[in-house]
C-alpha cells in the first residue's frame, strides 16, 4: 500500500479508503447488508494496509454504521480511523448535534470518531448548520474527545466552496472529483484552494458512481485501446486522482471483492506523477470524447438562470447528458428523483414553457422540449431513491 500526506495533519493515510455506502446487500435490500462477505472484504482491506473507512448515517438504511463497528472492533480498530457524518438534513435544532453524534459513537462502538463530517453541505445546509451553532458546538466535542479532525463533505458550487473553507480552522473536506468532473462542483479549482489552506481532501466518486468503469461507447475505447500501457477503465479513472499532489487519499464505494483487489492492486501502483504527459493528454481526450457523445450541447454557463418556475436547467440538463453519455440512466434517474440532488420544485416538469430561458441561451437550446424529454426519461429510470453520494 501506498501512503500519502493528510494536509497539516500529522499522519499518512493510505492512498485508497473504503467507502462503506455500497457494500454488497442480500435480496435486493439495501438495508440487509450481506455481512460475511462484506466482512471478507473489509478484512482484505485492513491486512493490505487500508488504514481510512468512511460511512454515514444514511448509508444502507442505517445498518452500515452498525455493521462498520461490529467489523472493525477490537484490534482492526487500533489499525484503522474511522469518518462518520453528521446527517445535515436531518438537523432541527440544536441539540441534535449531540443527539445524532453519541447514537454514532455507539453505532460504532467507539469513543471517539476519527474524522467526523457535516455531510453534504450545500448552501441551505450550511446557512442552517451554522445559524444552529455548528461551529462552536464541533469546538467543544473536540475539546471532550469525543471527536477528532473536524471537516465536512460537499456538493454545490465553488463558490459556496469557498466560502465554507473560508469559515473555520478545518482539517480535511470531502469533494467530488474525476477526470470528468475537474469543473463540477468544487472542482480543480477548489481541490487547490482547500489543498493551499492547509485542508486534506478526500476525493469521492473517482469512478463518478462507477460510470467511468462501465463498458465504455466504442469511441472511448478505441482511445483506451492506442494506449502503449493497458489498464483497465477503472486503473486509468483512480490513477488520474492519485496522479495529483493535493489529493490526500481516494475513496471507493467497493461491492464486491474482486473489486476490492483490483483497487488494493491499483493503491500498490499509485503515485503523485506516475502518470506521463502522454498518458494525461490521452485522459484528456477520453474527457472530451464523452463530452461530445452529451446529447445537449449546454455549457452550464447559467444564462438560463434563474428560471421563472424555479426549474433547475443546468442540473437536469448535466443528469441527462450522463445518463446518455455513460449508458448509465437508472443511477442517474434515482439521482433525479433524489431530493439531495434535485428537489420536486426544481425538476424539469415545472416548466410551464414560457421561453424565457431560450431567449437568453448562447447556444440556442431548445430548452422546453429538452427539460420534457430529460423529465419522461430520468423519471421513468429512477423507481427508487439512492441516499447522498459521499463513499
Amino acid at each position: 500500500m501506498q501512503y500519502r500526506t493528510f494536509g497539516r495533519l500529522d499522519w499518512r493515510p493510505s492512498a485508497l479508503g473504503f467507502g462503506a455506502m455500497r457494500l454488497p446487500i442480500l435480496d435486493g435490500d439495501p438495508g440487509k447488508i450481506d455481512e460475511a462477505l462484506a466482512a471478507r472484504m473489509i478484512r482484505t482491506a485492513v491486512d493490505h494496509g487500508v488504514n481510512y473507512f468512511d460511512t454515514a448515517w444514511p448509508y444502507h438504511r442505517e445498518q452500515s454504521e452498525r455493521f462498520l463497528g461490529r467489523c472493525l472492533r477490537g484490534g482492526d480498530r487500533r489499525r484503522v480511523r474511522i469518518a462518520t457524518k453528521l446527517p445535515s438534513p436531518r438537523v432541527a435544532t440544536p441539540g441534535d448535534f449531540d443527539r445524532f453524534l453519541d447514537e454514532q459513537r455507539r453505532r460504532l462502538q467507539t469513543e471517539r470518531i476519527d474524522f467526523y463530517l457535516l455531510h453534504g453541505l450545500n448552501k441551505e445546509h450550511w446557512a442552517k448548520l451554522r445559524g444552529l451553532g455548528v461551529l462552536e458546538w464541533a469546538e467543544r466535542v473536540r475539546r471532550e474527545g469525543r471527536i477528532g479532525e473536524f471537516g465536512f463533505s460537499f456538493h454545490d458550487d465553488l463558490a459556496t466552496f469557498r466560502e465554507v473553507v473560508d469559515a473555520y480552522d478545518w482539517g480535511f473536506c470531502q469533494i467530488q472529483y474525476n477526470y470528468i468532473d475537474v469543473e463540477f462542483q468544487a472542482g480543480r479549482e477548489g481541490l487547490r484552494y482547500a489543498a493551499k489552506r492547509g485542508l486534506a481532501v478526500v476525493v469521492m466518486e473517482p469512478l463518478r458512481g462507477g460510470s467511468l468503469a462501465c463498458p465504455a461507447p466504442r469511441e472511448v475505447l478505441a482511445l483506451w485501446d492506442s494506449a502503449p500501457r493497458r489498464r483497465s477503465q477503472a486503473d486509468w479513472a483512480l490513477q488520474w486522482v492519485w496522479n495529483d499532489p493535493d489529493v490526500s487519499l481516494v475513496l471507493s464505494g467497493m461491492s464486491t471483492l474482486g473489486q476490492v483487489e483490483e483497487n488494493l492492486a491499483s493503491a500498490d501502483r499509485s503515485g503523485v506523477g506516475s502518470l506521463s504527459e502522454d498518458e494525461l493528454s490521452l485522459v484528456e481526450r477520453v474527457r472530451n470524447a464523452y463530452r461530445a457523445l452529451a446529447p445537449i450541447p449546454c455549457t452550464r454557463c447559467g444564462y438560463c438562470q434563474p428560471c421563472p418556475h424555479g426549474v433547475a436547467i443546468p442540473r437536469v440538463f448535466t443528469l441527462y447528458n450522463d445518463a446518455m453519455a455513460y449508458g448509465d440512466l437508472a443511477r442517474l434517474g434515482r439521482m433525479y428523483r433524489n431530493a439531495a440532488f434535485v428537489g420536486p420544485e426544481s425538476r424539469a416538469d415545472q416548466c410551464v414553457a414560457c421561453g424565457t430561458c431560450e431567449a437568453t441561451c448562447p447556444q440556442q437550446i431548445r430548452i422546453v422540449e429538452w427539460l420534457r424529454k430529460a423529465h419522461g426519461a430520468l423519471l421513468s429510470a429512477g423507481e427508487t431513491e439512492s441516499p447522498p453520494r459521499d463513499g
